[in-house]
C-alpha cells in the first residue's frame, strides 16, 4: 500500500497587536491636565514643566496650556506645558 506521511504543521503564524506609541500630541497643540502627550518605551522624551511621567514612561500634562517640545543638555528632548495666561472674568 502507498502511504503519504502526514504533513507537519507550520510553527509560525503568531503575532502581537502593536502598542499604539508615539506623540498624541503635538507642538502648539491644546490641552489640559491628564492629556497623555507621548505613550513611549523608555523615556526617549523628557517631562519638562508641567509635564508627569507614569510608570510606563508616559508623558501627561500636569495642566492646562500648550505643548512645546525642546532641547536639553546632554542632547536630550524635552517637552514642555507652557500655561496660558486666564483672562480675567
Amino acid at each position: 500500500m502507498a502511504h503519504k506521511k502526514a504533513g507537519g504543521s507550520s510553527r509560525n503564524g503568531r503575532d502581537s497587536a502593536g502598542r499604539r506609541l508615539g506623540v498624541k500630541k503635538f507642538g502648539g497643540e491644546q490641552v489640559i491636565g491628564g492629556n497623555i502627550i507621548i505613550r513611549q518605551r523608555g523615556t526617549r522624551v523628557y517631562p519638562g514643566a508641567n509635564v508627569g511621567i507614569g510608570k510606563d514612561h508616559t508623558l501627561f500634562a500636569l495642566g492646562e496650556g500648550r505643548v512645546r517640545f525642546h532641547a536639553g543638555k546632554l542632547g536630550r528632548k524635552y517637552v514642555s506645558v507652557d500655561v496660558m495666561a486666564q483672562a480675567a472674568e
